[in-house]
Parts: structure tokens; C-alpha cells; sequence
């Protein structure tokens, strides 16, 4: 019993600091109609055109154009998947559909609607950590 409660406790140790760097360290996809910082956030996330993907100080990672725009459903929980296998932890949109928040909730992907520019969508997500 006491080794199983040891590496209980080992596993614990190992696996919060992680949790907690990746919530600091996790990157902000803004869903987008072009490129540009001066594009605007794109209405529906799941349907969106663009992600630009940036760090948390707010430097552009990189942009993706989004492979699930156009499919005939699950753009949204397909592009879930996509986006937290980069490591975002928070994607900025107009709105995002019931089962595209369910599958950000399953991967602990906040959520944060905006209208507005793509550039003053990442002020206010970094804004509000």
C-alpha cells in the first residue's frame, strides 16, 4: 500500500507543475477572415478562414488556414483537436457553436468572444489571462 501511495504522490508531483506552465505558457488562436493583425475575428470560429496562432507575450507563432471551413460538419470539434494539438489554450472568436464549446471544455480551451480586429482581440486576451 505504501508504494502504491508513493507513486501516487510521485505522479502528482510530476503532472501539476505541468498543468500549471502549460496554462502560462499556452497560446491564443484568434479566428480570422484574412492574415493580417488588422483583419477582422472571424464571426464563427469553427467556420473561420484563418487562425493566427500567437504566444501569450502576444508575438505571432504562426497562421493556418483552416482545413474544416468548409466541411459538411464538425468544424468546430475537428478544428478543437487541431489547435490543442499546438498547445492553444484559448481561442478568440464571434461565437463558437454548442459541440465546438463542449469540445473546448474537454480540452480545458477557454473561450472568449470579440468582435473587432484581430490585433485588438489579442490586447484584450492577453488582457484578461
Amino acid at each position: 500500500m505504501f508504494k502504491h501511495l508513493f507513486v501516487i504522490s510521485l505522479c502528482l508531483l510530476l503532472v501539476a507543475p505541468m498543468a500549471f506552465s502549460a496554462q502560462e505558457t499556452g497560446k491564443i488562436a484568434i479566428a480570422s477572415t484574412g492574415k493580417a493583425a488588422t483583419d477582422q475575428v472571424s464571426q464563427l470560429a469553427g467556420r473561420g478562414p484563418y487562425f493566427q496562432i500567437f504566444d501569450n507575450s502576444g508575438k505571432l507563432v504562426e497562421t493556418i488556414e483552416n482545413p474544416y471551413k468548409t466541411a459538411r460538419g464538425g468544424a468546430g470539434v475537428s478544428i478543437v483537436s487541431l489547435l490543442a494539438k499546438k498547445g492553444v489554450t484559448k481561442i478568440v472568436a464571434g461565437e463558437a457553436g454548442p459541440r465546438m464549446a463542449n469540445a473546448m471544455k474537454a480540452q480545458n480551451i477557454v473561450f472568449m468572444e470579440f468582435k473587432g480586429s484581430v490585433e485588438k482581440a489579442l490586447k484584450h486576451a492577453i488582457g484578461s489571462k
